[in-house]
């Protein structure tokens, strides 16, 4: 342990390590090298931002029985985020549509960690970890979408030969086939915030010199997500002076 001297009164200062001191490095502005050709670019595009209300209902065993719950932490998971087109709109390029509607599949899991009391008055401090699974859909329509998805379609088509011998009938052992796929990029979902809102209880009612075994909990919980897509766009370039 060392002192500091004060004119009033000498400083203790416990667990005290010696710091080291770090020299300045000098730095300077580096001229960044651009090419000027307008490039295209694929970058993550916002489709839309929403938010979705997700209400569960569970009962959670604890063991050893609990007196009081201390606190409770939670966190969202998001297992399946998957946007399914039902409406489209203008054709941006050949054979790529708007989809202007949608439903957006949801499914996770809400995480929490639960500290209680077990005993009455010198009980130790437990901690019980669940997780409340949940799984839904929302229905996205033009209004909510900032930008639109855009889906590629994919065709497939046969087409038939006349028999040459009798023009009245087709042939069954000739055919043309075409066919053209697609590959469109699938829209993703990213995380924004999680509002909670819970009531948690025993569905018994104890009294204070009373344990109980099995919590109740109540959540509403307003997640928000964004939803995105790759897409290509062209930079415009400038010019630095």
């Amino acid at each position: 342990m060392s002192q500091q001297n004060n004119d009033d009164c000498p400083i203790e200062i416990p667990c005290q390590v010696e710091g080291v001191k770090l020299t300045p490095f000098l730095d300077e502005p580096a001229e960044p090298c651009l090419i000027q050709n307008n490039p295209i670019i694929k970058v993550p595009a916002v489709l839309a931002e929403t938010i979705i209300q997700v209400v569960v209902e569970t009962n959670i065993v604890l063991d050893p029985p609990a007196s009081e719950i201390k606190r409770v932490h939670k966190d969202i998971y998001l297992t399946q985020c998957k946007l399914v087109p039902v409406e489209f709109g203008d054709e941006v390029c050949p054979g790529v549509f708007e989809v202007t509607r949608a439903k957006l599949f949801i499914a996770g899991f809400i995480r929490k960690n639960i500290e209680y009391a077990t005993g009455l008055c010198n009980g130790e401090i437990r901690d019980r970890i669940i997780n409340t699974e949940f799984s839904g859909y929302s229905d996205l329509t033009d209004d909510d979408f900032d930008t639109f998805p855009v889906l590629g379609r994919s065709s497939d088509s046969r087409s038939r030969y006349i028999n040459p011998k009798n023009s009245e009938i087709p042939r069954l052992d000739k055919y043309f086939f075409e066919n053209s796929v697609y590959y469109n990029e699938q829209p993703y979902c990213e995380l924004v915030n999680a509002n909670f809102f819970e009531i948690d209880f025993s569905p018994c009612p104890v009294g204070t010199d009373e344990t109980f075994t099995t919590l109740r909990e109540k959540i509403v919980c307003d997640l928000t997500v964004k939803v995105l897509q790759l897409r290509q766009v062209r930079v415009a370039s400038i010019e630095l002076s």
